[in-house]
């Protein structure tokens, strides 16, 4: 499998993700400069963390106009694999990839720690080698993490089964004291409603080895290269 990993003036986190799926899972990766409009040779993309474009009126608000996302729309459209970290997550809100807006987290703080995270699907592309209900513990590091939206849109998410994480305590509970940002309902991670769009605030490539803290982070870049086996 190949995946792309785009980066923006200002992303931070593209070498660990490309550490993460080639030098510890062994798959083809190559770094996609956000000025690129052919990414056809790829078979997942990235948008990994960082702070596109200095973050400027908005988290992921100017990097939604680079030349690349037309392409990843496309991508996207064609059910072929997305997934956004932190603040690609927060791009692919801003580009209507995802419903919602990720805004500054509740307590005013950024926070840098290893959160539980609870699977809430195991029939996605993204987390068909997880358990249900299996917690994974994986990393955030963000100002801005809290996603909300209008109570309409709420709704839609959770009744459409397009939650895919909720941020838990050590026993799989979901309650306000183990939400880091203020996310409505706990909500760590999001897809679309074809199930092919995955935008999450936590890091999986930074939760890839045990030597830097543990490896549930490839969880779901395993399930991304099983999905694409079963394809071919």
């Amino acid at each position: 499998m190949k995946f792309g990993i785009v980066v923006f003036p200002g992303t931070w986190s593209e070498h660990d993700t490309y550490y993460a799926v080639h030098d510890v899972l062994g798959q083809q990766a190559r770094l996609i400069w956000h000025k690129e409009t052919d990414i056809s040779d790829c078979d997942a993309i990235v948008l990994p963390g960082g702070f596109s474009y200095g973050d400027y009126l908005r988290s992921g608000a100017i990097a939604r106009f680079s030349p690349v996302m037309e392409s990843v729309r496309e991508f996207a459209e064609q059910g072929r694999p997305v997934i956004g970290i932190c603040n690609g997550f927060q791009v692919l809100c801003e580009a209507d990839l995802l419903p919602g807006a990720l805004v500054r987290n509740e307590h005013l703080e950024f926070r840098c720690e290893w959160v539980n995270l609870r699977v809430e699907r195991t029939d996605t592309v993204f987390t068909s080698t997880a358990r249900a209900e299996q917690l994974l513990r994986v990393p955030i590091s963000h100002g801005e993490g809290n996603w909300q939206a209008d109570e309409e849109t709420v709704c839609q998410v959770e009744d459409s089964g397009q939650v895919l994480l909720r941020y838990a305590d050590s026993d799989g509970d979901v309650s306000e004291t183990t939400n880091p940002n203020g996310s409505t309902n706990g909500i760590a991670g999001l897809i679309n409603q074809r199930s092919n769009v995955l935008g999450l605030m936590p890091h999986p490539e930074k939760a890839c080895e045990e030597l830097i803290g543990g490896t549930d982070g490839n969880v779901l870049f395993e399930s991304m290269i099983r999905s694409a086996a079963a394809l071919v």
